[in-house]
């Protein structure tokens, strides 16, 4: 008796997106091995596409790939030793995966993440570590995102898992005394994710528009995890906010939109509900943070657009509370503009001048496009062009370039 093909396709799909975290981090906190624990998994995925159609799909998939996964883990430490086959390597291996054989896999996918930004590891391949780790993104996926070649983000990503074998990085979460500086490290690479994928406007480029939807997934499993983490759920409701908007931020041609010509019925009303909710969450734990505010502000905009009411105030206060927590260029330029919008331009260009000495201004264009708007605004048109030179020569995304020289023309001769 043969079962439909398809079936057994769509649940080994089903039980991947929901299940390969938890039986990778299962399989590597018990071996140490994240590239061999990973190896098992596909083959237990390879092998139930060819039994489940044939003989059905299993009542817990989950338990069914997790026993597959052992003993082809198992196998391949064998073939490894073959030489030494009641090595205390073997003995150990089979112990630990066995250890916690019953029938309820503990989800471990947290410790997996911790290790994944643990310190010892490079902080620029920890976003992609996590993605392939616990999530079951290819290196071809991964480095198309984060613009690298699959073969590059390969080598990076092998010596990454190499270093957690070899420097015996723990798979645990930390103590609640360390929890604070690490969870930090394990949100900032998961909104690193989310960056790369956001920064695909138009939605058109599938793979950093499904970067975007894995890094909010990454969220939600830190946030069930870690339910009374105040951060952690600012994180996921900033990152909701952002993506709420991917529908408006171009026109029917393409063209950029900037927040404030966005057409709010375009938003995604559902998420910005989710967003508020997990900001009132965050709220009543009383420990604010860096994720929290930035999420506050985009809530900000949002009843703004919503209300016709203006809230400029709130919104440097935010700016503010923000600018002190992490000096970031990104909020300084932000605040600038807040102010501009509260005082009128010459004050936001007074703000954003006192910060101006920054080095890292020279090439930021958000600091360009927001200086040739304020100099546009108070009558300076030829620093104004100036400026939107700059603006424009910096900016990588053509639909942006296009809207920079749009304004840049409007000036007039």
């Amino acid at each position: 008796m043969s079962f439909p093909e398809n079936s057994a396709h769509s649940t080994a799909e089903a039980a991947a997106r929901r299940s390969y975290g938890k039986l990778v981090a299962y399989l590597a906190a018990r071996t140490r091995d994240v590239a061999a624990a990973e190896d098992a998994l596909s083959e237990a995925f390879a092998a139930a596409l060819v039994d489940w159609p044939r003989n059905g799909c299993p009542a817990n998939p989950e338990a069914w790939l997790l026993t597959v996964a052992r003993r082809r883990f198992i196998d391949g430490v064998r073939a490894r030793q073959r030489h030494d086959i009641a090595s205390e390597r073997l003995e150990s291996v089979a112990e630990g995966l066995n250890a916690a054989g019953g029938a309820e896999i503990p989800d471990q996918r947290l410790a997996l993440l911790f290790a994944c930004a643990h310190p010892a590891i490079d902080a620029a391949v920890r976003a992609p570590l996590m993605l392939q780790v616990v999530l079951g993104l290819d290196a071809k996926r991964i480095g198309s995102a984060f613009l690298m070649s699959p073969a590059a983000m390969g080598k990076r990503l092998v010596r990454a898992k190499e270093k957690i074998r070899e420097a015996g990085i723990p798979f645990r979460i930390p103590e609640r005394a360390e929890l604070r500086g690490r969870l930090d490290t394990v949100l900032d690479a998961i909104y690193a994710a989310f960056a790369e994928g956001w920064s695909d406007g138009t939605g058109t480029d599938v793979l950093r528009r499904d970067l975007a939807e894995e890094a909010i997934f990454l969220g939600r499993v830190v946030t069930e995890l870690l339910p009374d983490e105040a951060e952690a759920l600012g994180l996921l409701a900033l990152m909701l906010h952002a993506e709420s908007r991917r529908a408006a931020r171009r026109n029917a041609d393409g063209e950029y939109v900037p927040l404030a010509e966005q057409d709010p019925t375009l938003w995604n009303l559902r998420m910005i509900d989710e967003a508020e909710a997990l900001l009132l969450r965050a709220s009543a734990l009383r420990s604010i943070g860096r994720y929290q505010l930035e999420a506050a502000v985009q809530s900000a905009h949002v009843s703004r657009r919503r209300t016709g009411q203006a809230n400029w105030a709130d919104v440097v206060t935010l700016y503010d509370a923000l600018l002190g927590l992490s000096g970031s260029p990104v909020v300084a330029v932000n605040r600038a503009l807040a102010v501009a919008e509260l005082h009128g331009a010459t004050a936001g260009l007074t703000a954003m001048e006192a910060v101006a000495r920054d080095p890292r201004f020279a090439e930021y264009q958000p600091y360009w496009a927001a200086r040739a708007e304020l100099l546009a605004r108070t009558g300076a048109l030829e620093e104004a062009r100036h400026a939107y030179d700059v603006a424009i020569g910096l900016e990588r995304d053509d639909a942006v370039r296009r809207f920079l020289q749009q304004r840049q023309a409007g000036l007039g001769k």
